[in-house]
């Protein structure tokens, strides 16, 4: 699961927050968007998108996949950025 994450952790979350399925939350960063962020790992930044619903929406099903081992099923890699030959 860990593979999944960026750098980015939250430092300070408000005690009043409205943990969704007990395991995220979301917070409207500066620029509009929203983030989820995990309960486990505290903090985590998750998925970030335009609106919340769709953040989570995406934050749900990502955690399923996540769980039921079924994440590659639905990732597929459609350039290597490896440039082959001699340059």
């Amino acid at each position: 699961m860990s593979d999944s994450f960026g750098g980015t952790v939250e430092k300070n979350i408000p005690e009043n927050v409205e943990w969704i399925d007990d395991a995220f939350y979301i917070k409207r960063t500066r620029f509009g968007l929203y983030t989820s962020i995990l309960k486990e790992p505290l903090g985590q930044h998750f998925i970030t998108g335009a609106t919340k619903d769709g953040v989570i929406s995406i934050s749900r099903w990502h955690l399923m996949c996540l769980q039921e081992g079924t994440l590659d099923d639905y990732t597929k890699v459609i350039n290597s950025g490896v440039v082959g030959g001699k340059l």
